[in-house]
């Protein structure tokens, strides 16, 4: 047993907690926030060196050993991705810290972002499906006020929509729960697994597959993404960052994990599904990124390309496409929260959203602007950068596997991705500037900070990629292989 496992969940809410009480001590619940993240990648980074010499890291609560009680598991996946979200988490703050406002500070912004990060690692690292539903609801609850703090009109238009897909796909969520407990009689992660490989898949576990695949495409902005768009471009740039690198995030987790560790055995139904529905997702949201001229609806359309192109690799499920869905994965999380700061940013210092209504940006504003052009050709796959590994990988389980469509979709995606962000460049940034000296704003240091450090960021991702893909590889051995999480979490200590 290991007692950090439970830390990267048990620290933010104790936080969040804690700033109910400190509500005017702006600078407090700042600093004790940031400090918070950075102590979650400390210990995230640990755990996934441990990970290497030692094995999957796991906690059983109150002493009940599994399958009677709860654990959370923390195995190679889990952890890149709790790393992850920690570091982007505190970018995000550090954006937020300029541009949030008081009046919302004031408003429990931290505690609400805490008990998000809180709800995102919980997800990741449970080992039990029940809590992974606790820990979804802790994250949306966290949402629901995030995505509505301010009380602005079209805020609240949203957010309704927003709400009620959500709690409809928990209903759902909850319904596959109970009939998986009633055919299986278990909840915990590896005992299910175990006991479906006893028994075989039947047409009843298939049916409940079903059930689950549909929750978390609904949450994960798989086809289903008609609430996706709306409710991210409207929230504050700092909360949309956040809801774009890490919320879909949590239904692809979810769904990774769930259909190798569960529900592996009958792919011909369950993964064709998932490749049809990834199939659909690129051309919806290839379709979405060139279709409108607002930049905050490009951007968002932009992370539902990028879910259906991760997704491709579980449909396929070759060693090579996991690994790619699982380094484009951590790629997206960095990039998909550089492009939303720099859309704000954009919109803040030309005070429109229409991309026909800005030009010549880069006389202003040089560093935004090829910052831009490096996002732009990271989402692209343009090598070194950090979508190109991705991409390779994925394009090379589609091949081995003869999945020539997947295969086109997917890198005809990426023509979509970088002609949409192109148009947005050359628009934007090139031609005549519309801002005057006298007219133009200064370029706050807490909104270019952030975006440099996620544009270095998206480049080490791509020159590092040799120290690391280890990490990569032995995520995606771990979900391939199901008996290495099964003895993990069984085996008695």
């Amino acid at each position: 047993m290991n007692n950090l496992v439970v830390l990267p969940m048990v620290i933010p809410v104790l936080a969040g907690i804690l700033f109910v009480f400190f509500r005017n001590q702006i600078k407090l619940q700042r600093w004790i926030s940031f400090i918070v993240m950075i102590g979650n990648i400390g210990i995230a980074a640990y755990l996934l060196h441990l990970n290497q010499i030692a094995g999957i890291q796991r906690i059983d609560f109150s002493g009940w050993m599994p399958p009677f009680g709860i654990s959370f598991v923390a195995d190679s996946f889990a952890l890149i991705l709790v790393l992850l979200t920690s570091l982007v988490a505190a970018i995000c703050l550090i954006y937020a810290f300029s541009s949030i406002g008081e009046a919302r500070e004031k408003m429990y912004f931290y505690s609400f972002v805490n008990f998000l990060v809180a709800g995102v690692n919980g997800s990741f690292l449970t080992g039990d499906l029940f809590n992974l539903y606790v820990c979804f609801e802790i994250m949306l609850l966290a949402s629901y006020v995030l995505i509505a703090l301010g009380g602005e009109k079209v805020q609240l238009r949203e957010s309704i929509k927003y709400v009620l897909i959500n709690v409809l796909s928990s209903w759902f969520f909850l319904v596959a729960i109970a009939y998986l407990y009633g055919a299986i009689g278990t909840l915990n992660m590896a005992h299910i697994s175990e006991r479906i490989a006893e028994s075989g898949q039947t047409p009843l576990l298939t049916v409940i597959s079903i059930v689950f695949l549909t929750v978390f495409a609904l949450k994960a902005g798989l086809l289903l993404y008609f609430w996706l768009p709306g409710s991210y471009s409207i929230a504050p740039t700092a909360v949309a960052a956040l809801f774009g690198a890490l919320l879909t995030k949590v239904g692809i987790y979810a769904m990774i994990r769930v259909f190798t560790l569960f529900f592996y055995h009958d792919p011909s139904i369950t993964h064709t599904f998932i490749t049809v529905l990834a199939a659909l997702t690129l051309i919806g949201g290839s379709i979405g990124a060139v279709a409108y001229k607002d930049i905050r609806l490009i951007v968002t359309y932009n992370v539902v390309i990028a879910v259906g192109f991760i997704l491709v690799g579980l449909a396929v499920a070759t060693p090579e496409a996991l690994e790619g869905s699982i380094y484009y994965l951590m790629h997206d999380m960095i990039v998909k929260a550089l492009l939303f700061l720099l859309a704000g940013t954009m919109i803040s210092v030309t005070g429109t959203t229409r991309i026909d209504e800005m030009s010549g940006l880069i006389r202003n504003y040089p560093l935004l602007g090829w910052m831009f052009f490096i996002v732009m050709l990271s989402l692209a796959g343009v090598p070194p950068l950090s979508g190109f590994i991705g991409k390779v990988l994925v394009g090379q389980g589609t091949i081995e596997t003869g999945s020539y469509i997947l295969l086109a979709l997917a890198f005809l995606s990426s023509i979509f991705v970088l002609y949409s962000l192109l148009r947005v460049f050359l628009q934007c940034f090139w031609g005549e500037t519309i801002i005057s000296s006298e007219d133009e704003i200064s370029m706050k240091k807490g909104w270019m900070i952030p975006c440099a450090i996620l544009t270095i960021g998206t480049i080490a991702l791509g020159l590092g990629a040799e120290f690391i893909f280890p990490y990569v590889s032995d995520a995606a051995n771990t979900l391939l292989n199901p008996s290495d999480y099964i003895d993990a979490v069984l085996t008695q200590d």
